[in-house]
């Protein structure tokens, strides 16, 4: 791929009018129904693609859409929400992912930060976050935003629906046309393109900016790993493991579910294909099923696993059950993916201490930093390369100027300190020892305990709240929240709710307390959807250590380790 290329020229210049592949198969959606249990919805090829991606562009541009503007984006990874996003992108807007279920005052306080002037969102989120299904999507466990109220112009993706802003625009209408395309901007692969938050506080919420020339850099290093050819075939339905197939010249298979969802549809259609992308814990619900004779023993070609920590007990059941496939653990951060990969049988024959993850991938740099107290040769891991982001967009600044609307060009980041602590073996590869900081890896979300610990400790009747993950076999970790109780118990707890006079040295752990039931009813409102711990516990006391007095999560961790199983789970 050529250095300092734009996400969208290869795309683009395989759709352009006498290219031998325009004709070929880019997007290939698949829906419920059939034999199978799905069928192909819709295909879209290149060169409609391309169509598609710069109508959209010169529709938004002719509504307003000015380069630098930043669109609030919740639209499922479908060919309309593809052809939305990398509409915005080709209009030299940028794309704000923000997540629908986090809480109302996480997504105040993200979207105040990215100061968006479009909202491009599904009818469907409309149409719950008001009225009587507002109350429905509630009572899951969904406090949804109501976005209809959000002081920026509309795009919705589907149906209209009730609750969809009567000005919306259609996102179908766009792609088939309305504005001048030879008004558009030249693509620039230092623009601003994409922002993704991460973490942070409500006072200034941590997001991650990448540009044209990172998103292109860091996705074409995973189509390298994947090995992509024209012709070959990815099943996935995350976005950024999607575009590695586009830049091939591959077909992006999407599925009907994500794998989480419904893992048998999904493992049902990898037979054949070049390749998917899974978290730990699908591995793990994926192979069940293939042992269950739900799916058959006929996997992808390469089945690259991340998100998590990939573990070797995890590889070596994955290379029994289905030893047809190339799988590969991928180390990376939204901050820069991909870092490192590490095959499974390299990973399997590694008999060395820490979670060996690879070796660097071409482009990225990475060196040590000493921590005090840790081994000699063992720092936290710093990288960069082509892949960085541009920075953290309150680094870069809340008015879009600051990261390039005049010019396209963001400031870059140098560096990004990655919280790992880490060392290199004698060949140059990359082990991973511990964590300088806390943070629980769920899936593919990110989790950090600092920011949802003081919204529940200050919940009426808890004394104090730490939130552990308890690493399971896949890599994957069970989020627990442990709470003790206050010293006024609030209305329906018996004064035995309070802490004993004497605390033990053993922490005592009840997950009948009624406090238990009184703050996880009150999770929703203060914890990100996603966030949302498997188990909560109550403790006679939290462990603390060191001359801080911190909690003691180590200890936490394995005290609530059994705690983790069915009978533990709320």
């Amino acid at each position: 791929m050529t250095t300092g290329a734009h996400l969208l020229d290869p795309i683009l210049a395989r759709g352009a009018a006498g290219h031998p592949g325009a004709d070929d198969v880019a997007l290939r959606r698949w829906t419920r129904g059939g034999r199978r249990g799905t069928r192909v919805r819709e295909e879209v090829g290149y060169a409609e693609l391309a169509r598609r991606i710069t109508a959209t562009a010169a529709a938004l541009a002719a509504d307003g859409l000015a380069p630098g503007d930043r669109t609030l984006f919740s639209v499922r990874p479908r060919p309309q929400g593809v052809v939305l996003a990398l509409g915005t992108v080709r209009a030299g807007a940028t794309v704000v992912f923000v997540d629908p279920g986090s809480t109302p005052e996480l997504f105040a306080s993200r979207v105040a930060a990215a100061r968006p002037s479009l909202a491009m969102t599904e009818s469907l989120l409309y149409a719950v976050s008001r009225g009587p299904l507002r109350r429905l999507a509630r009572s899951r466990g969904l406090l949804l935003p109501d976005y209809a109220t959000l002081p920026v112009r509309h795009v919705h993706a589907g149906l209209r629906l009730p609750g969809v802003p009567w000005r919306s625009r259609a996102a179908g209408g766009l792609a088939r046309g309305g504005g001048d395309t030879r008004a558009l901007p030249p693509l620039e692969p230092d623009r601003e393109a994409l922002v993704v938050f991460t973490s942070g506080t409500t006072a200034q919420p941590r997001a991650v900016v990448h540009s044209a020339g990172s998103l292109l850099a860091g996705c074409d290093l995973l189509r390298q790993v994947f090995d992509l050819v024209p012709g070959d075939v990815v099943h996935t339905d995350q976005m950024l493991l999607g575009m590695p197939a586009l830049l091939a010249g591959a077909t992006w298979s999407v599925p009907a579910d994500p794998p989480g969802r419904d893992v048998v549809t999904f493992g049902r259609s990898l037979a054949g294909v070049a390749g998917t992308y899974l978290v730990p814990a699908d591995v793990t619900a994926l192979l069940d099923a293939v042992e269950d004779g739900r799916v058959p023993a006929r996997g992808p070609r390469v089945a690259l696993v991340g998100g998590a920590p990939v573990t070797r007990a995890l590889l070596d059941r994955a290379t029994r059950v289905l030893p047809g496939t190339r799988w590969v653990g991928v180390y990376g951060m939204t901050e820069i993916l991909p870092v490192a990969v590490v095959e499974a049988d390299d990973k399997l024959a590694f008999d060395g201490d820490g979670d060996l993850v690879g070796h660097l991938l071409p482009g990225v740099v990475g060196r040590l930093v000493p921590v005090d107290d840790e081994a000699d040769g063992v720092g936290e891991l710093l990288l960069g390369g082509p892949s960085l982001m541009a920075g953290y967009l309150h680094d870069l600044g809340t008015d879009a100027s600051a990261a390039g609307r005049a010019d396209g060009a963001a400031v870059r980041a140098t560096e990004h300190r990655t919280g790992d602590l880490a060392r290199f073996t004698p060949d140059g590869r990359v082990v991973l020892v511990g964590r300088t900081r806390d943070m629980i890896i769920r899936g593919t979300t990110n989790i950090y305990p600092g920011l949802f610990e003081p919204r529940v400790a200050a919940l009426e009747g808890v004394g104090e709240a730490v939130l552990v993950g308890v690493p399971q076999d896949d890599g994957d970790e069970v989020v627990v929240l442990v709470v003790t109780s206050s010293g006024i118990a609030p209305p329906g707890l018996t004064s035995s709710a309070r802490p004993p006079t004497d605390v033990p040295t053993q922490v005592v752990l009840d997950a009948d307390h009624p406090l238990v039931e009184t703050v996880r009813a009150a999770l929703p409102g203060v914890v990100d959807h996603d966030a949302l711990p498997d188990v909560v516990l109550h403790a006679s006391h939290v462990p603390v250590a060191g001359r801080s007095r911190k909690p003691d999560r180590a200890a936490l961790t394995r005290a609530t380790a059994p705690w983790t199983g069915a009978a533990g789970r709320g």
